[in-house]
């Protein structure tokens, strides 16, 4: 009698193995998963570590994970790099191993900060940063909502254009204009001097150089450029903009009687408020560092009255002597400008509704 009940008993302990049909037809054991199951009969490490992302809901972060290395890589293990940099005094010597680098602490901020070139650069360029900000939006806007009101043909047409334009290299463009406004032959000067005096026209235009009478006239052509080249992003995004406003709401207004104008600033403008706020934003980084084309048209670093932020930074740190740390302070003290223009201008947007 005790030899049945221990022999049930063992029976009933035994956990009869997975069953699968093999190639013959007959009945095969399967073993379990790996990781399903602990020798103790408890969950795997790999059920574990799922219960564990979906308690507390891990899973987006694990999906951006590759992405946030690249970009650690990249932005973030540099722009260390660089603070380390900008407390040095580094040079060729150090560049090159033969001297130890030299600790400085803020020197190299206080050194930028107290020399009068910078805020004159960047004077200059906050002036002529929002120049060219404000044409680039106005003209990518007026373009954009040219396109939309254009029929099919014509509009692939235009938009090809100004694709051309936004496509062009920077230094190819910039030579273009550096030769329409050559004082050698420059369609430019011809067309002045040919104009009216009541125009502002005269002989006095022929052979004036713009690149070397001084900020105002250099910028001029600088401002021609960036606007030329950038504009057709806005308004390619203008017009994309514009196709998901629903026909219905236009319609409506003009039902109304509302004019052109009445009509984009009352029904256009709201609901791309969030698109131009983007554009804008984008603009004012793009256009606040500007350095090819200000290299090229100013004539590389010959006037330092010329200078914009981006080649005040370029002489400082790699003309000869080269002063690295003191270029590497000088980009912190650029960045920390972007970012407080941009997060005040976003605080100012939602305080106000633009975005949420």
């Amino acid at each position: 009698m005790a030899d049945t009940v221990d022999k049930r008993l063992a029976a009933r302990d035994t956990v009869p193995p997975a069953l699968g049909p093999d190639d013959s037809g007959r009945r095969r054991h399967t073993p379990p998963a790996a990781g399903a199951r602990s020798a103790l009969g408890g969950p795997g490490w790999r059920v574990r570590s799922g219960m564990f992302i979906r308690r507390h809901k891990l899973a987006p972060y694990l999906l951006l994970l590759p992405a946030l290395v690249g970009i650690g890589l990249v932005l973030v293990w540099p722009t260390i790099q660089l603070g380390l940099l900008s407390f040095q005094n580094f040079g060729l010597g150090q560049l090159s191993g033969t001297l130890p680098a030299q600790w400085v602490g803020l020197a190299n901020f206080s050194a930028t900060l107290s020399d009068p070139e910078f805020w004159l650069a960047l004077r200059i360029t906050v002036v002529s940063a929002a120049v060219v900000v404000v044409l680039t939006l106005l003209v990518g806007t007026l373009v954009g909502v040219l396109m939309h009101h254009l029929g099919r043909k014509m509009a692939t047409f235009v938009s090809c254009c100004t694709l051309l334009a936004w496509a062009t290299p920077v230094v190819s463009a910039s030579v273009v204009f550096y030769w329409l406004f050559s004082p050698d032959g420059g369609i430019v000067d011809w067309g002045l001097s040919k104009l009216p005096s009541w125009l502002g026209g005269g002989a006095h235009w022929a052979g004036f150089n713009w690149t070397t009478s001084g900020a105002l006239p250099a910028y001029t052509v600088l401002t021609f450029v960036v606007v030329w080249m950038g504009f057709p992003f806005i308004a390619t995004t203008v017009l994309a903009g514009l196709k998901t406003i629903p026909a219905e709401l236009l319609e409506a207004a003009r039902v109304d009687g509302a004019s052109p104008w009445r009509s984009f600033s009352r029904v256009t403008y709201p609901l791309m408020k969030p698109i131009f706020l983007v554009l804008l934003l984008l603009s004012i980084i793009w256009d606040f560092g500007i350095f090819t084309q200000t290299y090229l048209i100013t004539g590389e670093l010959g006037n330092r009255d010329e200078y914009n932020l981006s080649l005040y930074l370029y002489d400082k740190a790699f003309t000869m002597p080269p002063a690295y740390g003191l270029g590497a302070a000088f980009a912190l003290i650029l960045t920390v400008i972007l970012l407080i223009i941009t997060v005040g201008y976003v605080r100012a947007s939602v305080r106000q509704g633009a975005i949420s």
